[in-house]
């Protein structure tokens, strides 16, 4: 299961792993995949080289990356609190009605809210990535697309490879001509921030735009044998975040929540502009029910969303209030019956791929 790109990264199996999770991502990476951090959490500089540390420490000299959430265009001197002050009132009482409703405690007094997320901002996102070219990351992902131009020569002066997620073939050939080197082709069935197309129609879609750039293939692949159809398809490896969720190495800090999720079928996500302002797709709920009803307000635009919903998201973590708690996941969440340790998902995978690879030789030389 390697190709010529996880060769050129030096990863035994052509497996990218996505994560917020740093054990997550150093398990991936020691079982032979790319684990890849997710930064978007980390507001603090300090925070970020702390986790960059552990994985460093616990890859076992395995390569990793580091995901950031950038805009294309630079947008500097913006601030969090020019942001807050463009929330209408409508959207702030909608979400203490909703909260209300469900009887959802508040904070304690002093306690800051753990998911305010403010990665995307122009002054974080640098920030994170002053900390991360200190470390010996081999990969650079933007779940955004292309990060600015400036980011991509930084990146390459380094020797870092760069990669950006695309929904369609326009968006990628966009990316190509930006100087990304690796396009993820992100299937609407993925977990997170997705576009309009699935992944068997859009995986060949890219490839054949963006060729000879080396495409990884995202959404609804959670088996060897979904891996061994996306490279079937021409992709030159998968990029997985969902089916890490329910792994032993992962720091949900809740077991209502990963109750629900190993309880989930593949039809219980839901596409929604609820938690970011962008469509994500995650976990149904009271909460994005609410989000999405035509009665309500209707969600604001990114970066608005995210910061009106922070609190009430960390106090329905905090509290489990099941009806509400959610969290972005893709519908491979049907196949994630259990929860098993990085390696054991990695055994899981290389053998299904194997099976998968075995039937095709044998439907080729023989036709059965």
């Amino acid at each position: 299961m390697q190709t010529e790109l996880s060769s050129r990264l030096g990863a035994e199996y052509a497996v990218f792993g996505f994560t917020p999770f740093p054990a997550v991502a150093a398990a991936i990476s020691r079982a032979g995949g790319f684990g890849v951090l997710g930064a978007v959490r980390y507001t603090a500089p300090g925070d970020l080289a702390r986790d960059l540390d552990w994985v460093q420490e616990h890859a076992d000299g395995r390569p990793y990356g580091l995901d950031v959430v950038m805009p294309a265009k630079k947008v500097e001197g913006v601030t969090e609190a020019d942001v807050e002050a463009m929330i209408p009132e409508r959207h702030r009482q909608f979400v203490k009605d909703v909260l209300a409703r469900f009887g959802v405690p508040e904070l304690a007094d002093g306690e800051a809210s753990g998911w305010r997320i403010t990665g995307w901002m122009e002054e974080v996102a640098r920030g994170q990535l002053d900390v991360a070219f200190d470390y010996p990351i081999k990969l650079l992902a933007n779940a955004l697309g292309s990060p600015p131009a400036d980011v991509v020569a930084r990146a390459h002066d380094h020797g870092v490879l760069v990669a950006a997620l695309a929904g369609s073939a326009r968006h990628a050939r966009k990316h190509a001509a930006a100087g990304i080197d690796v396009v993820v082709a992100q299937g609407y069935e993925a977990g997170g921030h997705t576009g309009e197309i699935a992944s068997m129609v859009l995986t060949p879609d890219v490839v054949d735009a963006v060729a000879p750039l080396p495409v990884l293939a995202a959404g609804g692949i959670g088996s060897g044998r979904q891996i061994a159809a996306a490279l079937a398809l021409g992709a030159q490896g998968v990029w997985l975040g969902s089916l890490w969720l329910t792994t032993t190495e992962a720091e949900l800090r809740s077991r209502a929540l990963t109750e629900k999720l190993l309880a989930a079928e593949s039809g219980d996500t839901v596409r929604s502009r609820a938690l970011t302002g962008k469509p994500a797709r995650q976990l149904r709920t009271a909460w994005t029910d609410a989000w999405d009803d035509p009665a309500g307000p209707g969600p604001l635009p990114m970066p608005l969303q995210g910061l009106l919903v922070a609190d009430a998201v960390s106090r329905i973590q905090k509290y489990e209030v099941e009806p509400l708690l959610g969290t972005p996941v893709g519908q491979i969440v049907g196949r994630m019956t259990g929860e098993r340790g990085v390696q054991a998902v990695f055994d899981d995978l290389t053998r299904g791929f194997e099976r998968a690879v075995e039937r095709l030789h044998r439907i080729a030389e023989r036709g059965g």
